[in-house]
């Protein structure tokens, strides 16, 4: 149950279905997305670049959230889902001259049918296997980056700024402004999702798929339903990715970033669309407060080195992943889910 505060009460059905049902929370809403979009008239262009790399990873661990989070089914293959989507807007838009908005919504959907293949595994295997079988799209999928000629090979891509109805996002703040944009879509469109009969269902088939079945729920299809949002949520990060950073090649989608995502899932919170926003913001900050120390102990300690120093940081970052596991399981999410019950019910918090 969603606690609300004193004297707020339910009285209609579509009151109890709205997002946000208080003034305060539609004003918080507001104020924030006019903090956001305002950002790039008085921010540092280093600001609009680390919020605009959270908002594309969001996009990419909302989706991993559909189908591990919400469907049950663990995949360990999102960072190549990502490449994917991100060379085939890029080869859609050199090769076949499509804009950047058809182009991005080709290369999800063509990304999301790629997705569904390798999510056709989950009709006969589960759990450790299942993890297997999405490792080899990681491994596979790797593999054709690397060597095809169309995508550049280890030389890469080189990706021309977005146009949307003749306008060119080449300079930092139209690039933040459309990635803002786009997010705040895929967020919205992820929460509804999840609202709705198809959302019960996967939440259904993660709890217990006999029992799903048993009730009459299509198991096998909404599973592949799951993989194939999923990994249109991929294809879409992808693309944001391709063209604000402008430039790119196999090693930018790797298996440890497909384990960091899930990392941050596991951070932020499963089966809940804040909790990746939550963990991709965490662990971003958490890696960008890493690289600005690392000079600084490489120049205090010189016999440690900024190398090894690095690797310590990649031990802190499993160790706060083993620690939310043990300890909070539920990710920040729930810590932050508390933490607004006691403020509703100050102060009768107990």
């Amino acid at each position: 149950m969603s606690w609300l505060p004193c004297g707020t009460y339910i009285v209609r059905y579509t009151q109890d279905m709205a997002i946000f049902r208080t003034r305060p929370q539609k004003i918080a809403l507001i104020l924030f997305l006019i903090f956001l979009f305002t950002l790039p008239l008085y921010s540092s262009r280093y600001i609009m670049t680390l919020i605009s790399m959270i908002a594309i990873t969001v996009i990419t661990v909302e989706g991993l959230c559909i189908v591990t989070g919400h469907a049950g089914q663990i995949s360990l293959g999102q960072a190549a889902f990502v490449g994917a989507g991100a060379y085939l807007c890029t080869i859609f838009i050199q090769k076949l001259g499509l804009s950047f908005l058809p182009a991005m919504v080709c290369a999800a959907i063509a990304t999301g049918v790629i997705g569904l293949i390798f999510g056709l595994s989950a009709l006969r295997v589960k759990g450790f296997y299942l993890a297997m079988s999405t490792l080899a799209a990681q491994l596979i999928l790797g593999w054709i980056f690397l060597h095809l000629h169309i995508t550049g090979g280890t030389h890469g891509l080189f990706v021309e700024p977005a146009r949307i109805f003749g306008f060119e996002f080449s300079s930092i703040q139209s690039r933040y402004v459309m990635v803002i944009g786009i997010t705040c879509i895929m967020i919205y469109f992820a929460k509804n999702l999840m609202r709705s009969r198809l959302g019960r269902a996967l939440v259904a088939v993660r709890d217990n798929d006999l029992a799903a079945h048993v009730m009459g729920i299509n198991v096998s299809y909404y599973k592949l339903v799951a993989f194939f949002i999923s990994t249109f949520y991929a294809g879409i990060a992808g693309s944001l990715w391709a063209h604000f950073i402008g430039f790119i090649n196999p090693d930018q989608f790797n298996l440890y970033d497909s384990i960091l995502y899930l990392g941050m899932l596991i951070i932020g919170g499963m089966g809940s669309i804040v909790g990746p926003i939550f963990g991709v913001t965490f662990m971003k900050v958490l890696e960008e407060i890493s690289i600005y120390i690392t000079p600084i102990v490489d120049t205090i300690f010189p016999a440690v080195g900024a190398q090894a120093f690095a690797a310590a940081s990649m031990a802190l970052y499993a160790s706060i992943i083993v620690a939310f596991l043990l300890l909070e399981p539920r990710g920040v999410n729930h810590l932050w889910n508390v933490l607004k019950s006691r403020y509703r019910l100050y102060p009768f918090s107990y």
